[in-house]
């Protein structure tokens, strides 16, 4: 460890036990009780090699359906399993995975749909190895508890789940059955989030100091699925929650760039305040009869909320979220260091020392064509490897899904559950990142007060490995 950053832990961990010993902090307590005897930290777990890995999906309707054609394409992978609500749905990814085994594979499926409860079902007539949740927000983390608990790992869109109880629940579920359970955080695999990942481990920007992340989309589109599909649920939030609802897109690749609750440094607090809640219900008055469901619900959500991050060395993380307001797509994506930033939307850099005959300081960015040169130096290897599209793998990849980060996802999954190695995301980072959705909530309730992030590694951060930069 530089110098620099022994004196930087120093001043600021005296500065941050001061806050945390203040009245000023509300909400949820760091303390935690101890792991419970025979359970197993899941940091760096590896599982035993599984070399036919058989998959289950729970709810296979947009997001559900890609993981499983992405899955199966894969060599050494069986779909056993398939449920949903809906039979259409069933029958139509069964369909799917039947023609992509070519009468080789992927032909004894079992299918289930209807019942709420069929999953529960399934998971104790087929016993897969592992089960991937595409469901509804509320049935996260009770699906993967359970699929745990059944003898499978369990691989959970976001968010991981949406209250601190479940989240310990997770964490204690992954530790007594030793099984991952890991958030699906496809973003993470992106071209730039690799790239950038690439370059703050190779020092490009020195010492990091402050990060932005968000996840600014404009979903009111999604109103217009008012009685099946994501709208039919999510729309709901919009009035029952509160807070940053999405946390986990922009904050997942921040948090490891800065290597959070992985050896390096951890959360530590976080303030948050939203902005009035307006327009969802000037959307749903300008589209829906007064008497439509949209419009009997009171949107009590803000629409854009700002959450503010403090981590155990004093670095800052504005997290940011918007799913109502008419603007650009974006996730920000941004890394400040001491030598120079990242930034995405749209993807650019500016180092203080220059880049070749690209810039020569800090005061321009490096953005548009020249950005070809910095990827063709800086792209992560896994990318370059995975994104040959002369290879039917490369193809496959490509036409996963956004850009590609869905099948680099799958194929990771699929890589580490093969060779027995650790999950790219442990069940900690998971549950930290979905954190900022009752902790938000906690901080508006109290005027934006502070809030303490509990320690859901118990301390075993501080001997967890940084992820590597996988080939």
């Amino acid at each position: 460890m530089k110098k620099s950053r022994r004196n930087f832990i120093k001043t600021t961990s005296l500065s941050i036990a001061s806050l945390s010993s203040s009245s000023f902090l509300t909400g949820f307590s760091n303390q935690y009780s101890d792991r419970k005897s025979g359970n197993q930290y899941m940091g760096d777990f590896k599982a035993p090699k599984i070399k036919n890995i058989r998959a289950a999906f729970i709810g296979v309707g947009a997001r559900g359906g890609n993981h499983l054609k992405s899955f199966a394409s894969l060599e050494g992978t069986e779909v056993v399993a398939i449920s949903d609500l809906y039979q259409d749905n069933v029958n139509r990814e069964f369909k799917v995975a039947s023609e992509i085994g070519e009468e080789k594979r992927h032909q004894n499926i079992s299918l289930y749909w209807g019942d709420e409860n069929k999953w529960r079902i399934m998971l104790q007539e087929i016993k897969p190895d592992i089960v991937f949740i595409s469901t509804n927000w509320n049935n996260h983390a009770v699906m993967a508890i359970e699929s745990m608990k059944s003898g499978a790992h369990a691989f959970v869109e976001v968010p991981i789940a949406t209250n601190i109880k479940d989240l310990w629940n997770i964490i204690d579920t992954s530790e007594e059955t030793k099984k991952h359970c890991m958030m699906l955080e496809n973003v993470n695999y992106g071209r730039d989030e690799l790239m950038f990942l690439n370059m703050c481990r190779k020092g490009l920007i020195g010492e990091l100091l402050h990060g932005e992340a968000s996840y600014i989309h404009d979903l009111r589109f999604q109103m217009k699925e008012e009685n099946r599909g994501t709208g039919s649920w999510r729309t709901l939030h919009y009035a029952n929650s509160k807070g940053n609802l999405y946390p986990t897109h922009g904050l997942g690749p921040v948090s490891q760039y800065m290597n959070l609750a992985r050896g390096e440094d951890n959360f530590k607090t976080l303030v948050s305040f939203s902005s009035p809640a307006i327009g969802r219900r000037l959307y749903a008055e300008k589209n829906y009869p007064k008497e439509h469901k949209w419009n009997k619900l009171e949107y009590k959500n803000g629409d854009l909320n700002t959450s503010i991050i403090k981590t155990e060395l004093g670095r800052t993380i504005m997290v940011q979220w918007d799913e109502t307001s008419p603007r650009p797509y974006t996730r920000l994506n941004l890394i400040q260091g001491t030598k120079g930033i990242l930034a995405g939307f749209p993807t650019r850099i500016a180092l203080e020392e220059g880049f070749k005959n690209l810039s020569k300081d800090h005061h321009s960015w490096i953005e548009g064509k020249d950005m070809k040169a910095i990827y063709e130096e800086y792209d992560h290897p896994l990318y370059k490897k995975l994104n040959d599209k002369s290879t039917s793998l490369g193809k496959q990849i490509a036409e996963s899904g956004h850009g590609g980060m869905d099948g680099i996802m799958i194929y990771r999954i699929v890589e580490c559950l093969q060779n027995g190695l650790p999950m790219d995301q442990n069940v900690y980072e998971g549950c930290f990142w979905s954190a900022i959705t009752p902790l938000s909530a906690n901080s508006i309730k109290n005027d934006g007060g502070p809030q303490s992030f509990p320690d859901f590694t118990r301390g075993d951060w501080k001997k967890t490995k940084p992820l590597k930069i996988v080939s």
